[in-house]
Formats: structure tokens, sequence, C-alpha cells
């Protein structure tokens, strides 16, 4: 699954090979000021929701954007058996694209807990 990495102000989160046919990009960075609120969560793929562009096998993989007609847009690479990472995110500060990530990554609780020092420590 994708690599997230948090540096100074930046998270950037890389896809693998396969991931970024469906995200459409290899890499999204995004400032900490553009995150309103980190949460590791225990199932990610139920956070996806609405129609979609991308990659889907029932109650094992979700990867692309999801939320393409309405609802938050959300950029997702999750499976099932790992733990979430789930940013909700200001769009416009964002980039405009995205209003919310959704990754597995088994790195998840540390990094939702060290993206929310960050944010503290930034406010």
């Amino acid at each position: 699954m994708a690599a997230v990495t948090v540096t100074g102000d930046l998270i950037d989160i890389r896809f693998t090979g396969w991931e970024r046919i469906w995200v459409g990009r290899e890499r999204f960075a995004l400032r900490l000021s553009a995150v309103r609120h980190a949460a590791g969560v225990d199932n990610p793929l139920r956070l996806a929701r609405g129609a979609r562009r991308g990659y889907v096998v029932s109650g094992f993989a979700k990867v692309g954007v999801w939320g393409l007609y309405g609802g938050p847009r959300q950029l997702v690479a999750a499976r099932r058996g790992e733990p979430g990472l789930h940013l909700v995110l200001d769009r416009a500060a964002a980039g405009g694209e995205f209003d919310e990530v959704v990754l597995s990554t088994p790195a998840a609780p540390g990094l939702a807990e060290a993206i929310g020092r960050a944010m503290a420590a930034g406010a």
C-alpha cells in the first residue's frame, strides 16, 4: 500500500505501481496546514463511499477516487486487515482536488498521532 511520510510541515504520500493506475498519480503531497482532522481507523474500507473511479474487490480493497458526483471527494488506497489513516482536509488549502484521504498503512496509529501533534504545535 501507499507509503506515508511526515517531514516538517509536509505529508508525502507515495503510491505503489498498481495503485498509481487507479489514483492517477504517483504522489500526493500536502501541507499540515491543509489537514483539519487526522485519525487512525480500524476499517478504512468502510470510509470510501459514493460514485467512484477506481478499483474495488468487495470486502478486500478499494483504490481510486470516491465521491465523484456528490459528497466528499476522497483519495482512497485501502485494504482489509490493515489499520487506516483518515485525513479530513481543507480542500482549497490541499490543492482543490480532495476533501479526504483514506489509506491503509501499518503505521496509521503513529502517523495520526504525529500529525495531530504537529497540528496542535502549529495552532
